[in-house]
């Protein structure tokens, strides 16, 4: 049945505004964006499918042109729009934390980053700047590294900090493997990057382990 057809609080694009994007299923929210379904398939139905197909919402909105394009009902338009819908997201997240003192809301710095770097196949190694109120001034990444590893120079993240004139910063990186428990090199390279700024009397306010669907925060684990 084509979903014109549904009774009206069932179909997706109605159930949002009616109660909210909070209370769609991944399917639904996926057929909004898919606007149409294809032959024999409403846009629910196919999307279920994609979802089957990839496994969940994350892999598929993390998959590369070829791979999503090779779906049936997807294409390089649909890619485009997709890439342009979540750049906008980023972008959103990114302007609401420099509006805010993210330390006063540090689960919101949290979900930034493991917005930026969850996804990332190898090891990233970032820095969130802050000014003396703990405001946002910028996020750089500033180290990548293979599947298991990213080689971070204390000096680099120190220079980075006297061009931005940061008082303080975020340290953060991820973990491909999917665990966010931090290593012994974590913690190792963690007192060494806070040794270094502090000789520049820049403060390390935490350093945030990320992998896909988790966090661990050293500052809440009391490793700083």
């Amino acid at each position: 049945m084509a979903i014109k057809n549904w009774p009206r609080d069932e179909r997706p694009r109605e159930k949002l505004l009616i109660r909210g994007p909070a209370a769609l299923s991944d399917a639904e929210l996926l057929a909004i964006f898919l606007r149409t379904g294809v032959r024999g398939k409403c846009a629910v139905s196919l999307a279920r499918d994609l979802l089957l197909e990839f496994g969940n919402l994350r892999a598929l909105l993390a998959a590369d042109c070829p791979t999503f394009c090779r779906s049936y009902g997807l294409g390089s338009a649909k890619y485009a729009q997709l890439q342009a819908v979540l750049e906008m997201a980023k972008r959103h997240q990114r302007e609401t934390l420099s509006r805010e003192d993210a330390l006063t809301s540090p689960e919101q710095a949290h979900a930034y980053l493991q917005a930026r770097l969850s996804d990332y196949p190898n090891e990233v190694f970032a820095c969130l700047f802050l000014d003396n109120r703990h405001r946002v001034i910028e996020y750089e990444e500033l180290f990548r590294g293979t599947i298991d590893g990213a080689s971070v120079h204390p000096r680099e993240v120190v220079r980075h900090a006297l061009h931005h004139n940061a008082a303080a910063l975020i340290l953060a990186h991820n973990h491909p493997s999917g665990v966010a428990e931090p290593s012994a090199a974590d913690l190792s390279i963690t007192h060494r990057l806070r040794d270094a700024l502090a000789l520049v009397d820049v403060r390390v306010v935490d350093h945030v382990v990320v992998a896909v669907g988790s966090f661990v925060s050293m500052a809440q684990r009391g490793l700083l």
